[in-house]
């Protein structure tokens, strides 16, 4: 006889995670300007695609895809050795470097 409760945690166990990357859908052309501002503004630390190379900055392919705010929070005002972007760059700016990001990063997680 098999207990119904172990039955349930097993078929739960089993189900995928949900992608990150489906809970937010942004344009293509948002992800494409985000893509422009962080070439431009933050690959020469957090390196090309997200991928740095020398380690010495936050690798934001784990980002934690449900901290949107913490994100825009970080570029605005800095975080530790990184600068403050919010005098350089427009909110709708870091709102694209975060659709790039966010979704730059769910790309290379799977």
């Amino acid at each position: 006889m098999s207990n119904p409760i172990f039955s349930i945690l097993l078929f739960l166990a089993a189900i995928p995670p949900i992608n990150a990357a489906a809970d937010e859908n942004f344009p293509p052309e948002l992800v494409r300007r985000g893509e422009q501002t962080y070439l431009i503004n933050c690959s020469r630390c957090h390196g090309v695609r997200l991928v740095n190379p020398a380690g010495y900055t936050f690798d934001l392919r784990r980002f934690p895809p449900d901290q949107r705010e913490r994100f825009s929070q970080s570029v605005a005002n800095g975080k530790g050795n990184m600068p403050a972007w919010g005098d350089l760059l427009k909110l709708d700016q870091i709102d694209a470097l975060w659709a790039y990001v966010k979704t730059e990063g769910a790309n290379q997680r799977q």
